[in-house]
């Protein structure tokens, strides 16, 4: 069947936002005087294309009136590696009866990566940056460029800081541990690269000088130095890789120092 849908055009979809409230006299207003609200995004099927290929018999969505009517639950369908809601044809305004279904379920993990997915993720890195501005910075960029990405993962597994089983991308041991020992919040977010962004956006637009960003740079490097410096306490040992750094009374040292760790090192 796949050998058939290849020859078939493309599937036109509509990427939708559904937002919907319940009226004032519905009875469910008894247990509650705030308005209900409900959203639900996903996509529209204007034109099924190759997906005829694989349609169901029987599960279609249809709109009645000016009420749009399924008679299929909403679908999840795989998208490369994302799983993607289909929704019913809906028009602004509409209006009808609708029976709540509840549902027990419990949360899942996150998914591990794919290759593909992490270079997704890193194509849209801003998304997961908070402030706005960060985020308007990253939009074109993300991390690294469409021909570094690559690299910058095959530099990962050749550092031995992830490893790949079957499709999944899972953290070593090496890798759990560089991210533990990295105090700074700031050089494992997605933040930093935002505002690197943004003051290079500046510097093309004459707002600011490529010295001032070399300045704040090296100042910024000066603050993680000091701080890592400051607050190693609790940092895992450099050099059995197992303890915990601890501080004493003149240096550093580390709390397996009993079973032979000779990590020692000055304020």
């Amino acid at each position: 069947m796949q050998f058939i849908a290849a020859f078939y055009p493309p599937c036109e979809v509509s990427n939708t936002t559904v937002l919907a409230e319940v009226p004032a006299d519905s009875p469910i207003h008894r247990f509650t005087d705030s308005p209900i609200l409900f959203k639900v995004t996903g996509r529209e099927i204007l034109k099924p294309g190759w997906r005829d290929v694989f349609a169901e018999s029987g599960k279609s969505a249809v709109l009645s009136g000016s009420t749009a009517v399924v008679d299929t639950p909403v679908k999840e369908v795989s998208d490369g590696e994302e799983e993607v809601k289909v929704l019913p044809t809906f028009t602004k305004g509409e209006s009808g009866p609708h029976v709540p279904e509840l549902q027990e379920k419990t949360t899942q993990p996150p998914k591990y990566y794919t290759e593909a997915t992490l270079l997704r993720a890193m194509e849209t890195a801003g998304k997961t940056v908070e402030y706005e501005e960060l985020r308007d910075a990253m939009k074109e960029n993300g991390i690294g460029r469409p021909s570094t990405r690559a690299a910058i993962i095959a530099k990962l597994y050749q550092r031995k800081y992830m490893v790949k089983q079957g499709k999944s991308l899972r953290a070593t041991e090496v890798g759990i541990n560089l991210i533990n020992t990295i105090i700074s919040p700031l050089l494992k977010s997605a933040e930093l690269t935002g505002l690197w962004e943004e003051k290079l956006r500046e510097i093309e637009r004459g707002d600011y000088t490529a010295k001032q960003f070399l300045e704040e740079l090296k100042t910024m490097t000066q603050q993680v130095v000091y701080e890592v410096k400051t607050n190693k306490a609790g940092m895992l040992c450099p050099v059995c890789r197992q303890g915990q750094v601890i501080r004493g009374k003149t240096r550093y040292g580390c709390s397996r120092w009993r079973e032979g760790c000779t990590y020692a090192e000055a304020f």
